[in-house]
């Protein structure tokens, strides 16, 4: 069974909409853009700000047999084109990066031959929080849709007051 404001948030991705969805600390938030994962084919970008978090979900959703990868500077240059080659083809269902790798020359060049179907922002929080001066990277993630084409986006978050989500839904 789903978790309260799980339903509603996959369902709205599922029908093509952008969401917003703040549940709590362990309230299940990857759930909302892991099930969509699935269902939609092609490929998730999920934006995540720490290697930590996104090796975690990388790992745990390899345990269960879904294809994913994270681009982390941990990857040698090689590594890295690997994964960006994979992604191409379709073998990741899930693939995980900083919101930094999204204005590389590198993924402005793949990204047409990607097939995104959801773009989902992982603590997203770090949109209003840190996007004005830590990582300004944060406040483009929308402009992905000129490259991927109109594809929902699903902000999830556990932390959010409603300055900072009016912030997250304008950005």
């Amino acid at each position: 069974a789903f978790r309260p404001g799980q339903a509603e948030t996959i369902a709205s991705v599922l029908n093509g909409r952008d969401a917003l969805a703040v549940l709590p600390t362990g309230g299940g938030k990857s759930v909302c853009y892991q099930v969509p994962a699935v269902v939609l084919g092609g490929l998730t970008l999920v934006v995540s700000p720490l290697i930590a978090l996104m090796q975690d979900q990388v790992d745990a959703l390899r345990r269960r047999g879904i294809p994913a990868a994270a681009l982390t500077s941990a990857l040698s240059f090689r590594e890295t084109e690997q994964v960006w080659t994979d992604a191409e083809f379709g073998r990741y269902r899930l693939l995980y990066v900083a919101p930094e790798q999204l204005q590389t020359e590198r993924f402005r060049l793949r990204a047409p031959r990607l097939r995104v179907r959801l773009v989902a922002v992982d603590e997203a929080h770090c949109i209003s929080e840190w996007g004005h001066d830590f990582r300004p990277a944060y406040r483009a993630i929308a402009e992905v849709r000129a490259l991927t084409g109109p594809v929902p986006m699903l902000a999830v978050t556990a932390t959010a007051t409603p300055e900072v989500r009016r912030d997250i839904v304008t950005q």
